[in-house]
């Protein structure tokens, strides 16, 4: 298996392509190789099924063009609760797809999953750099260069952004996929999704571009400061006498 660019992890299905699915999308058309893993199966969400939600993520991860999807089988609602076996499974995929820069929710958000897949996501990363960490997999240690955090259903202010003006319809098309999350029937439970949250979403993207001047843009918040190596890169500097 060739090492993977970007490997962006979520506790449920969707989770991936709310926060950062333009993102996704902008670096698969740049030909980066990028890759989801999601935690859970999310069977204990209120609408669709097991079954309707792992067609629906494969045929998400169609439309964005992401070289992989994971999907792993932990608890819904018991990521707190992993075992050792658990958190090594996710060890050997960060050793075994090794990818530059790993994605995890950020950890403020009304879903306490999102918020427990983030501190996971940070014991693997950290532990996937010991050399001497159990693991089933016997892969040669390895540790990301960063890890980033992407929003759910939060709006706090982001460190960075990324233009996604190009990739925004691909994202809403990849989100509109989950018709069993985001479209209201008369056989579904009314909540937070079902109550037009794609336009929600889309609002917020819209409002982190307006920062920068660009007509969409998602945000994200970093484990450690970020480098500039130069203010004026690109920049022609005039001469003067």
């Amino acid at each position: 298996m060739r090492k993977l660019d970007i490997l962006a992890f979520g506790a449920h299905p969707d989770d991936v392509e709310i926060g950062m699915g333009a993102t996704l999308a902008k670096y698969v058309e740049a030909g980066y190789r990028v890759g989801i893993c999601d935690l859970t199966k999310a069977e204990l969400s209120s609408n669709g099924t097991v079954e309707i939600r792992q067609a629906e993520a494969k045929r998400a991860a169609d439309v964005l063009g992401i070289d992989v999807r994971i999907q792993l089988t932990m608890a819904d609602r018991g990521l707190k609760m992993i075992s050792n076996d658990e958190l090594a499974e996710l060890v050997s995929i960060i050793r075994k797809y090794r990818p530059s820069i790993v994605f995890a929710p950020f950890k403020k958000d009304r879903h306490p999953d999102h918020g427990a897949c983030a501190k996971l996501i940070e014991e693997a990363v950290f532990n996937a750099g010991i050399k001497k960490y159990p693991c089933k997999s016997r892969l040669d240690a390895y540790r990301p260069r960063d890890l980033y955090y992407y929003f759910i259903n939060g709006y706090q202010h982001p460190d960075f952004v990324v233009d996604v003006t190009k990739t925004m319809e691909k994202k809403k098309q990849a989100l509109m996929v989950y018709e069993s999350q985001f479209v209201k029937t008369d056989d579904s439970v009314d909540t937070p999704l079902t109550n037009d949250y794609i336009a929600v979403v889309e609002g917020r993207e819209r409002l982190f571009g307006k920062e920068v001047g660009v007509a969409f843009a998602e945000g994200f918040m970093t484990s450690k400061p970020i480098i500039v190596p130069d203010f004026f890169a690109g920049e022609d500097r005039d001469n003067e006498a």
